[in-house]
C-alpha cells in the first residue's frame, strides 16, 4: 500500500493499493453489506451489529429500544451509502484510489465499520498485537485488521495535512 497523500493541485487524496489489497477490501465490503442487509431474524444478537449500532441508553432498555426504533433505519441507510461510495471508488484490480472530501469521509466511516466488525469478531483488546508470523487463519485476519488500521490512519493523516496546508 502506498499511503494516502494530497494529490497535486489539492482538493483530493490519493493512495495506491496492490491488487490483493483491493481484493481484500472488496471481500470485507461484501461481508459488511451482507450483515447490514441481512434479515434481523437471521442475524439475531450478532455482537458486530451491537458494535455498529450500539444502544443509545444502556441503563434503560425501554429507552434504548425507542432510540433504536427512531435511528436504526437512517443509520443503516447512511452506512449503506458510505459502503457504496467506498466500493465505487475502490479500484477492483488495485491501483490508485483518488478521493474527494466526501468520498474520504465515506472511506473513513466505512473503514471504521470494517475495523469494528473485524475487531469484534477477533476479540481485539487494548493488549492485542499484530502477529509476528502469519501461521493460521486467525493470524491472517489479525494482520488484515492491522493493515486496515494503517490504511485508515494514513487517510486521517492525509486529511489533517491537507486541512493544515501541508502536503
Amino acid at each position: 500500500m502506498r499511503p494516502f497523500r494530497a494529490a497535486r493541485g489539492g482538493g483530493s487524496l490519493v493512495a495506491g493499493l496492490e491488487p490483493a489489497e483491493a481484493g481484500i477490501l472488496g471481500l470485507l465490503l461484501d461481508q459488511l453489506e451482507q450483515l447490514l442487509t441481512a434479515d434481523p431474524d437471521d442475524v439475531g444478537a450478532d455482537p458486530v451489529l451491537g458494535r455498529l449500532f450500539p444502544d443509545g441508553h444502556r441503563s434503560d432498555p425501554a429507552m434504548a429500544a425507542d432510540y433504536r426504533d427512531l435511528t436504526e433505519s437512517s443509520l443503516r441507510s447512511a452506512k449503506a451509502d458510505d459502503l457504496a461510495t467506498m466500493r465505487a471508488s475502490l479500484p477492483a484490480g488495485g491501483g490508485d484510489v483518488t478521493l474527494d472530501p466526501d468520498q474520504a469521509g465515506a472511506w473513513l466511516r466505512t473503514s471504521n465499520d470494517l475495523r469494528l466488525a473485524l475487531g469484534t469478531r477477533l476479540d481485539i483488546t487494548e493488549d492485542s498485537e499484530p502477529p509476528e508470523e502469519v501461521a493460521d487463519e486467525e493470524d491472517q485476519q489479525l494482520a488484515v485488521y492491522y493493515w486496515l488500521t494503517a490504511l485508515q490512519g494514513s487517510l486521517v493523516d492525509a486529511l489533517v495535512a491537507a486541512r493544515s496546508g501541508r502536503r
